[in-house]
């Protein structure tokens, strides 16, 4: 392994050498980005931090990068909600003074540890004076408080709101966005037809134009009150013409309300549903592994805005949650239409109506996927119900869900114990409670089949400098939930058990380490997987911060989750499948208004006989600056990779509320550049073109997106209007 690192690095070192050199320079010369005295004053927090709308702090940016890597075939996400959400606290910071528990586990750098002592010290000593204050908490050291800083204040204690229409009106905020995109390139499914060989093939061809549009519109008043409403048209699809005669295809609107005395949340028109630790209901993004080991409790919401274009994975219709005194009550209906391939049927009667599959792309560019829009109905209806005995909460949820057809699915040994009915109903228990610095949290939940799912973990505080975490979780192969994101190695909440072990520790305010070790096991075959299998992931990562402004780490993981072999035989077995991956990362700020941001990653993946390596390297360059209404992040980025296998996953800067994060797969270059500009206090102007280069290609793509030629462009321009 080591021979080969060695000569990958020889491989890219002549590219790579200058942009080292830079680098380098720049870490050695203190004067950029410090005092002389830097290294040896003490922390200093300041009572206002600036926080860019659309920035991105290092660790959500590696809690997003997590996601995507281990992302299966035909996975597909969308986090601008949860990028939305952040930008929201930017604006209406959340008081710690007077913020519930509920309100401070809406951000996801604080865990119930910290939550609970920030309310003891509170009970105890009053408010907080200052935002200095914190350091005395137990659970916030530094870096916690940088990373919160933007979303929060700290302020007296002032007399409850009285929430009128006149003050909504004075006080509520609304933006209006604008967002236009499309690929430069000609795509096979945008070029030129015979019209005879269209006529023979009708989906030869997409139905409408190649770029994509976004329009928003959102009302916010405070934390309280947030109204809103969403529409997307997808590159290919008709637009107020054809199949779309009313514009866009797919539209979401949504009334959201928030702390109105009892009422602790109303939901109307499209919602999330979040509750326990995902294993009976939660719909949304969730996170799971990443660098920061210790945070993989998941923080329930209960119900939230939907404001994505998520065609699939959300409610539509009104969920409520009444609190009294300790008690919660939740309860919800849902009914919406979704795309599915119905299978052909010779009677009407709705009882004999069957689909093989879900159909969750969100495209309708052709005549065989506008077949899909809309063919199936889903009616789910449910609730929950949470007791707080101080310290110790308990949490019961149930759900009952019914398709208009009954699933009949292509069943395969692998998939037998697959949801194949019409109608299904999954029931739940959850805790948490916290003992001093020890969190220990779980939950159990069953489907109407008898499957059942068990998790159990626990947070541990020991001091400033270590802290633990620990779940174990234990699901069968015939669990069936298809609302569920539990922590774990499927990207489906079934068929597995394991047991995560992570630690963080903070030797200094410059040194600290985390690092995780998961050893899995699917009881059942799997897709490509044709037997019971094992396997591990581990990851260490040291992040070192010498001076202010100056951040840089280092992480090495290694998987392996074992496949079925490619070897032809008659007896199918099972290949370890190891992916390893080495990265070194650096944040340096050159001055106040420019930052550079350097990553060498190195990528090395060996299944049977199949070995393959691959590289990244790329150099950003990021101005901002309250002086001038210009804000400009480029980058340039080199790689080479085998193949698919050995492709690698890197977070991208965007528009606001939009995101970006493109694989780097075989041999060639990338770069983008971003532009804001603030074209009045309220109007901002977003321009984004980014472009890859493939030496060793001469098309990309396949199908109907095919590109004849080895450049993909891309350009995406954005209004904002805030009024």
């Amino acid at each position: 392994m080591l021979l080969k690192i060695i000569r990958l690095f020889k491989e890219f070192a002549y590219k790579a050498a200058g942009l080292l050199i830079f680098i380098f320079c720049l870490v050695a010369a203190p004067s950029l980005a410090q005092t002389e005295n830097d290294s040896i004053q003490p922390p200093v927090i300041p009572i206002q931090q600036e926080a860019e709308e659309g920035s991105s702090n290092e660790q959500i940016i590696e809690r997003i990068e997590s996601v995507f890597e281990d992302l299966e075939a035909g996975d597909d996400i969308d986090i601008s909600d949860f990028i939305e959400q952040l930008e929201v606290f930017i604006q209406n910071p959340i008081n710690l003074n007077t913020a519930r528990a509920d309100d401070l586990r809406r951000l996801i750098f604080l865990n119930e540890i910290q939550i609970n002592n920030l309310l003891n010290h509170r009970a105890e000593y009053g408010g907080l004076l200052s935002i200095y204050e914190l350091q005395t908490v137990d659970g916030f050291d530094f870096e916690t408080i940088q990373l919160i800083l933007p979303y929060v204040t700290v302020a007296e204690s002032v007399a409850k709101r009285q929430i009128t229409l006149n003050d909504i009106i004075k006080n509520g905020k609304s933006q209006f966005f604008l967002r236009y995109q499309r690929i430069l390139e000609e795509q096979k499914g945008f070029s030129p037809i015979e019209p005879e060989d269209l006529e023979a093939n009708p989906n030869a061809r997409y139905l409408g134009s190649p770029y994509r549009l976004y329009q928003r519109y959102r009302f916010t008043y405070y934390n309280n009150i947030s109204i809103g409403m969403t529409a997307q048209k997808n590159p290919g699809e008709e637009f107020f013409r054809g199949s779309q005669p009313y514009g866009y295809d797919f539209y979401s609107a949504h009334v959201y309300l928030r702390e109105f005395g009892k009422l602790k949340t109303l939901a109307l028109g499209d919602f999330q549903a979040q509750f326990g630790q995902g294993l009976a209901l939660w719909t949304g993004l969730a996170f799971g592994k990443s660098a920061d080991a210790i945070n993989v409790k998941k923080n329930a919401l209960g119900f939230r805005q939907y404001t994505s274009v998520d065609q699939q994975n959300f409610m539509r219709g009104v969920g409520a949650t009444l609190r009294f005194s300790d008690l919660e009550v939740s309860t919800f209906f849902s009914y919406k239409r979704i795309d599915a391939n119905m299978l052909p049927t010779d009677t009407l009667d709705q009882e004999d109506l069957e689909f093989s599959s879900l159909y969750t792309s969100g495209n309708h560019r052709t005549p065989r996927e506008l077949e899909y829009k809309n063919a199936l109905g889903e009616m789910m209806a449910g609730g929950n119900l949470k007791y707080n005995f101080g310290n110790l909460s308990i949490g019961a949820t149930g759900y009952y869900q019914e398709f208009d057809a009954n699933f009949k699915r292509n069943l395969s040994y692998y998939n037998q114990f697959d949801f194949n009915s019409k109608s299904n109903y999954v029931f739940g228990l959850d805790y948490n409670y916290i003992f001093r610095n020890f969190n220990f949290f779980g939950e159990y939940a069953q489907s109407e089949n008898g499957g059942h799912a068990l998790l159990n973990g626990v947070m541990m505080s020991l001091g400033q400098v270590l802290s633990l975490s620990a779940i174990h979780r234990d699901i069968t192969a015939d669990y069936q939930s298809m609302y569920s994101a539990a922590f774990g190695e499927n990207s489906r909440t079934y068929n597995e058990k394991g047991l995560y072990l992570g630690l963080q520790a903070r030797f200094s305010r410059e040194w600290s380490i985390s690092a995780y070790a998961d050893h899995f096991s699917f009881p059942w075959m799997k897709y490509r997987t044709y037997s019971p299998s094992q396997g591990y992931d581990y990851l260490i990562q040291i992040n070192h911060r010498p001076r202010r402004g100056v951040e840089m780490y280092v992480r090495y993981k290694i998987k392996n989750k074992p496949l079925n072999t490619r070897e032809e035989t008659n007896i199918r077995y099972l290949d370890d499948a190891v992916r390893q991956n080495l990265r070194f990362n650096t944040s340096i700020a050159v001055t106040p208004t420019i930052t550079l941001k350097n990553r060498i990653e190195l990528n090395y993946y060996n299944f049977g006989e199949t070995q393959e390596t691959g590289y990244l390297i790329y150099q950003d360059v990021v101005y901002k600056s309250k002086s001038t209404p210009w804000g400009v992040t480029v980058r340039y980025a080199l790689f080479d990779t085998d193949g698919y296998d050995s492709r690698i996953y890197a977070y991208e800067n965007d528009v606001l509320y939009a995101f970006s994060f493109p694989f780097y797969s075989d041999k060639g270059s990338r770069a983008y550049l971003l532009l804001r500009y603030r074209l009045t206090r309220n109007i901002d102007l977003y321009v984004r073109y980014a472009q890859t280069y493939y030496s060793n290609r001469t098309t990309i793509g396949s199908g109907l997106d095919e590109i004849q030629g080895n450049t993909r462009s891309e350009i995406k321009a954005q209004i904002r209007w805030r009024f």
